[in-house]
């Protein structure tokens, strides 16, 4: 079954907002093993000018993986999970992520193309503080293999 094209340009709404706490940057942190002082120590952070210990660069797929399930889910755009692989991701960063950030995120399909019988995805994220200051912009493309 193809995507419904006409989803190109939907947005939806913005996400809860998320916490951005010191243990869960410290988590991630470990486990892609960044080592860097600033990831883990708020003093090293500091000295290096931000508030509070800093998110590594690709942290924000904790929220945006989070924020696609409303497109993931929407039955109406008709993506069957089951056949998604994750085929890219990249970040457009207006500043760091660090802790104590109040963070939402906003969902909006860009692109959805036909090719080899698979269906490709793309979708992009913008992620702003509670604020409405922008933080960092991610795109990610869903592959939906097809049956054959």
């Amino acid at each position: 079954m193809s995507l419904d094209q006409s989803f190109v340009g939907r947005s939806y709404p913005p996400t809860a907002p998320y916490q951005v706490g010191r243990e869960k940057i410290r988590e991630f942190a470990t486990a892609i093993g960044a080592a860097d002082p600033a990831h883990h120590d708020p003093v090293a952070a500091r000295a290096l000018g931000h508030p509070d210990v800093v998110a590594p660069p690709t942290f924000p797929i904790v929220l945006t993986m989070a924020a696609n399930r409303q497109m993931i889910e929407d039955p109406a755009l008709g993506i069957d999970y089951s056949r998604v692989v994750h085929g890219d991701q990249r970040f457009a960063y207006t500043r760091p992520v660090v802790a104590g950030d109040e963070l939402v995120c906003v969902n909006a399909i860009e692109e959805i193309t036909s090719r080899g019988g698979h269906e490709f995805v793309t979708t992009r994220t913008e992620v702003t503080t509670t604020a409405g200051e922008p933080v960092v912009t991610a795109w990610m493309k869903l592959v939906v293999r097809g049956e054959a």
